[in-house]
């Protein structure tokens, strides 16, 4: 897995999303309010300074401003293409904006983008389309979170068959990956029952699994075919050289869950590196 990675040598991907009902109007442009698929405000109080702020209710997406937010996603990738990068993802999973449209938790629409699996995942798929206009189908992945509930309650009455449309539909439109969180991220009960295999076998892009793998659980995944690649996100914190650790079978540090977000750098960014290893003297040059 990781020699794979070494291998093709390092790569610079942007994620592109957007908080959509997850803000707060002190957040946004003269205070306005922010919206999302309907009017269903967040669960948890909002993180934007320390204590929160409590969540507002947001309003309707109107159908006329989606031409609009497709531009932002155009522009968006424009501006990662002109900064250098080597690809983006689009980020449709966690609790964002795209994600508020997939699940019918949040999305309550009767219009072309509510309803039906199909129409609640039309806005993922205009996005989609949209930044691969800039940068072509091959370079340009999406993350999706079939049952990740986020942190914001987020959850659908059918997981299996609302992700095997959008699956079906990113797999027609041809991008390049596939970034799957598989299970839960936040909350300690236990997700209900999906079959990640079945969104693999419809995919025929590159597939990353995420979420709770080992070095161990990741090679694996890989060896029979499930996962082509495997990200590591939270042990990357707590392990800044993380890739070097798995090379040399180092212990991993654990995160500081209680420090991980809105508390500055303390248990965020300042966790220690391995140890170089001690140097064996070499011979003395002559002098």
């Amino acid at each position: 897995m990781t020699d794979a990675v070494h291998a093709r040598g390092t790569r610079m991907f942007l994620q592109l999303w957007h908080c959509g009902r997850n803000s707060h109007p002190s957040m946004q442009p003269d205070g306005a309010m922010p919206f999302g698929p309907s009017a269903t405000p967040p669960s948890p109080d909002i993180k934007i300074r320390p204590g929160g702020l409590p969540p507002v209710t947001p309003r309707e997406l109107d159908v006329s401003e989606i031409p609009a937010l497709l531009e932002d996603y155009r522009n968006a990738a424009r501006r990662a293409m002109e900064a250098g990068f080597d690809a983006v993802e689009v980020h449709a999973g966690n609790g964002y904006l795209l994600d508020q449209f997939l699940r019918n938790c949040t999305n309550k629409r009767t219009d072309a983008y509510g309803g039906s699996p199909a129409n609640r995942a039309r806005l993922l798929f205009q996005v989609t389309e949209a930044v691969c206009e800039v940068w072509g189908e091959d370079r340009v992945g999406v993350r999706i979170s079939p049952v990740n509930r986020a942190g914001y309650g987020m959850h659908d009455s059918d997981p299996q068959s609302l992700f095997t449309c959008v699956v079906d539909g990113l797999h027609a439109i041809g991008i390049g990956f596939l970034d799957v969180v598989e299970g839960e991220t936040t909350e300690s009960a236990v997700p209900p029952e999906f079959d990640y295999d079945e969104l693999r076998s419809r995919f025929r892009g590159i597939y990353i699994a995420n979420n709770l793998y080992t070095f161990a659980k990741g090679n694996e995944a890989v060896r029979r075919g499930h996962a082509d690649l495997v990200a590591f996100g939270r042990p990357f914190v707590s392990n800044p050289d993380l890739v070097d650790r798995f090379k040399l079978g180092a212990p991993l540090s654990e995160m500081r869950r209680e420090s991980y977000t809105g508390k500055g750098s303390l248990g965020y960014t300042d966790y220690p590196a391995l140890e170089p290893p001690a140097m064996e003297p070499g011979p003395q040059s002559p002098g």
